[in-house]
């Protein structure tokens, strides 16, 4: 399946946010049944805002037809980024400094249930990471979600996990995943 796939940046996020809005309702509430403060519309709103008030914010929405049917979005991890200081095991200084260049966060990625198992997360995923200038990209996935066959899907396309965190007090804790923006090819 081939998709129309827009770009953004956060000057468009007035235009798109409902569109992102009522696709994380559909998906994390209705289709994966993810409740309580965490999940909160309100609360994934004020996430939402707080990311793409960072510099370097982008986002790419899928359509088939006129029907948007997943997106994904994150930044780059600025030298300030606190990303990494809620990981369980502490890291080396020099695998997390940040300045602003080396590392792109995934955020989000999330792909409506009709669309789903036909390669739209793929194409999502690699036209979001074909804009990105970064050397490596990072996220996290909960390791239950889909009995660990979201984190099976990340491993395929080449992240490896690095440790865990828990980036809120009421978030789960997550797999800190890691990749080359650029996989090779060889």
């Amino acid at each position: 399946m081939t998709l129309e796939i827009r770009q953004a940046t956060a000057e468009h996020l007035p235009a798109i946010r409902q569109t992102i809005l009522d696709i994380h309702i559909e998906v994390r509430h209705r289709d994966f049944g993810l409740t309580g403060p965490f999940y909160d519309v309100d609360r994934y709103d004020q996430r939402l805002t707080m990311y793409a008030s960072r510099p370097g914010w982008t986002a790419v929405i899928g359509y088939d037809d006129d029907d948007p049917v997943g997106f994904c979005f994150g930044m780059p991890l600025g030298t300030d980024t606190k990303w990494w200081t809620s990981m369980s095991e502490p890291q080396p200084d020099e695998f997390i400094r940040e300045d602003g260049k080396r590392t792109v966060a995934l955020n989000e990625i999330v792909v409506r249930k009709p669309w789903r198992g036909n390669g739209v997360a793929w194409q999502l995923h690699e036209a979001w990471l074909s804009q990105r200038h970064e050397e490596r990209v990072t996220l996290l996935v909960n390791p239950a979600a889909g009995d660990g066959a979201v984190q099976a899907v990340y491993e395929a396309w080449g992240y490896r996990k690095i440790g865990e965190q828990q980036p809120f007090p009421d978030s789960p804790v997550f797999a800190s995943m890691l990749r080359p923006v650029r996989r090779s090819t060889t």
